[in-house]
């Protein structure tokens, strides 16, 4: 497997997706492989996978020692001098000590593991040689098993075929191996659940099973076998002999991912003698691995700290583009959000009268525009979108739309004097979904996120299939036919995330009221339908009184079921902000990123998250640190003050039948002049909307 070269042109970024850490031996790095404390150390850390390298004994025993010569990692030579012997490996004569020489009872009385690179230290070498059933049996973390010489052991009558029917697969997670036939006969054995990798070596090397070298075997034979695909670091990026990166990287990733392979790469270890590119800071050799126009999907690192400090970002998603400073959902908050740094950019789509879909935040064109102070005689009273009146885009032709302003609004304004950035109240170009999609591919932001609203309204009184007018989008704009950026489908409405269901795209529920609880009953109805949730800031962390109280188990109980939690709506403005925070929303993203661990923030301002998520004081596994942005203790202020003996109620928790959602109603549409099919909208033109045009219109005027 030869990987091309990149061709010159321009890449888009990587895919939004967090790569899996896999602890080669554990913590490695600084404990002897696969010892108790090597694993319980790297366990500490969430979504870890604990890798184990394999070995069989003379007498059938599991153990877990990353190289074949045992004297390698562990003290076999000080316990049996002089008792090394040759045999062939791979065509090769490799002399030390093997396992197929000694029974567990021999190595099990007095040789420990010890720490295999020199450099290392010896302080820990302490404990036994640890076996596969320990592996297997003590820490709560998926499990990785590496099989590197089957063959070997098949010439000792050792096969790893027989240990594994005696010794089943259950609780394995993963499972590589770099020999072809070991991988058939493991693929058709193996658990349904468990993932299968081929591991490859040097490109020069040969296979052993088939006599080519790995650089000449093709990933398209290998993918009926595999989930993905297990590489040094130097078939994705080249080091030359200056000891500098190559130029570009290769398209290995790109190939891999094309053929709908995971790409996992191992040789990562903060001692390593690294490319002068990273200036001894092995945290930029990941980043290495996850921009230039790709993500791989994992790292197997002997210090998986550093990995997950790395990797482990939150991803910072925004609500309308920077809607904080510049209008929401405009080219000029979506360019900010993308100067910003924002890992995805969102379009919540609606229509216009005549079928045009574009992005704003509400279907109500009188929060963000100007429409109030020029159509004030089109507002309308729909109970099924909100409570109060509006001027809806489905009531207005896209002509008349493109003839207002955008209007940069504030959720403080009318209780306070909070505005936000006069100076551009009304700047900007509103963006039909199809611009927003040419602009995101144009600018290669990580991932976007489409929000839809009110299909089932849509469908049944206005006319509007919103599913297949964004669906015929993604896929006039190719995103359903590349894999270098993200797609996020996220809807209140199951049925609607249902229609997005095996087409690649990660499907987000919004679950938009305050809920204290999320039972193991409601998450198992909500995996039907969707690979993450987005939570309120309240269903997370309560308030009350402008106080935190106690976190919920919200995020807990989603991300045990494997789905990635986002919170929303992150705001800078003081008034948004509980009491505890300082009056600094910096405590707050440090709270729910590092206290609550939340897999996203969706904010209008994605500059304030990144700023917080790549200040060096956001590293708390630091041992320099001198300054630190903590997070808060939630409830701890409110148990100080007057109002702890007086807490309202918790709100209630969300339940099953909150989840599911009736299917949606075909699309019907409704003849010019005719109303709705079972409307229950009204023309309102009274002072509330007289009032609404004539704010409007003097913001507009004198930028207030």
């Amino acid at each position: 497997m030869n990987p091309r070269a990149l061709p010159d042109v321009p890449l888009p970024f990587s895919t939004g997706e967090q790569p899996k850490v896999v602890a080669h031996g554990g913590f490695s790095g600084l404990y002897p492989q696969s010892t108790p404390t090597a694993n319980a150390i790297a366990a500490l850390y969430p979504k870890l996978i604990l890798l184990c390298n394999l070995q069989i004994t003379m007498d059938k025993v599991g153990i877990c020692v990353a190289n074949l010569d045992l004297s390698e990692g562990t003290s076999i030579a000080v316990e049996y001098p002089n008792k090394t012997k040759t045999y062939k490996v791979n065509g090769k004569d490799v002399t030390g000590y093997f396992s197929v020489d000694y029974a567990m009872n021999q190595l099990n009385n007095t040789v420990t593991a010890t720490q295999s690179v020199l450099s290392r230290p010896d302080a820990f070498d302490i404990d036994p040689i640890p076996t596969f059933d320990d592996f297997r049996a003590s820490i709560a973390a998926p499990r990785w098993i590496h099989v590197e010489y089957p063959q070997f052991y098949d010439e000792h009558k050792l096969s790893y075929e027989d240990y594994f029917d005696k010794n089943s697969l259950r609780g394995i997670n993963y499972l590589s191996t770099p020999e072809l036939t070991f991988l058939k006969a493991i693929s058709a054995m193996k658990p349904p659940t468990m993932k299968l990798y081929f591991a490859f070596k040097g490109r020069e090397e040969l296979e052993p099973t088939t006599n080519q070298t790995y650089g000449e075997l093709l990933l398209d034979k290998l993918k009926p076998m595999i989930t993905g695909i297990v590489v040094p670091r130097e078939y994705i990026w080249p080091v030359e002999k200056s000891n500098y990166l190559a130029p570009e990287p290769n398209l290995l990733v790109a190939d891999a991912h094309e053929l709908g392979l995971e790409v996992y790469v191992y040789g990562f270890a903060n001692d390593n003698v690294l490319s002068y590119n990273y200036s001894y800071d092995p945290t930029e050799e990941y980043l290495q691995f996850t921009s230039k126009g790709f993500s791989v999907d994992g790292f197997i690192t002997d210090f998986p700290p550093t990995a997950m400090n790395a990797v482990g970002q939150p991803l910072v998603i925004t609500n309308g583009g920077a809607s904080g400073i510049y209008a929401g959902s405009t080219d000029l908050a979506y360019q900010k959000a993308v100067d910003d740094e924002a890992d995805i950019i969102d379009c919540s789509v609606q229509m216009s009268k005549d079928g045009v879909a574009f992005c704003m935040a509400t279907a109500d064109l009188s929060v963000d525009t100007t429409a109030a102070a020029i159509f004030p005689d089109r507002a309308t009273t729909i109970p099924e979108i909100q409570k109060d009146d509006g001027i809806f885009s489905f009531d207005l032709e896209w002509s008349d739309i493109q003839s207002l302003q955008p209007q940069l609004s504030s959720p403080f304004e009318k209780t306070s004097d909070l505005k936000r950035n006069p100076a551009v109240k009304n700047e900007g170009k509103f963006m039909t979904l199809d611009q927003f999609l040419q602009f995101a591919k144009a600018k290669s932001v990580p991932g976007i996120l489409i929000n839809i609203d009110n299909a089932a309204y849509l469908a049944s009184k206005e006319g509007h299939d919103v599913v297949t007018t964004v669906s015929t989008a993604l896929h006039k704009a190719s995103f359903d036919k590349q894999t270098t950026q993200q797609v996020l489908i996220q809807s209140d409405d199951t049925s609607v995330l249902a229609k997005f269901s095996n087409l690649g795209y990660k499907r987000v529920l919004a679950v938009k009221e305050e809920v204290s609880d999320i039972p193991k009953a409601t998450v198992d109805e909500i995996k039907k339908y969707a690979d993450a949730v987005t939570l309120t800031r309240f269903s997370i962390i309560p308030t009350s009184h402008g106080f935190t109280r106690k976190e919920t188990n919200s995020v807990l109980a989603l991300q045990a079921a494997n789905l990635s939690v986002f919170v929303t709506t992150l705001n800078n403005e003081y008034l948004s902000l509980a009491f505890d925070y300082n009056s600094d929303a910096m405590f707050e993203i440090a709270t729910y990123t590092q206290l609550v661990q939340v897999n996203g923030t969706i904010t209008e301002y994605p500059g304030t998250a990144n700023k917080y998520l790549k200040n060096p004081c956001s590293n708390l596994n630091d041992p320099d640190l001198m300054y630190a942005i903590l997070p808060i203790n939630p409830g701890q202020m409110l148990n100080l003050t007057k109002y702890s003996e007086n807490l309202s109620p918790p709100k209630p928790a969300l339940a099953v039948k909150d989840i599911a959602d009736p299917p949606l109603p075909p699309a019907i549409k409704v003849q010019d002049g005719a109303p709705p099919p079972g409307s229950s909208a009204c023309a309102h033109s009274g002072l509330s909307i007289a009032a609404m045009a004539l704010l409007s219109l003097l913001n507009g005027l004198f930028h207030i």
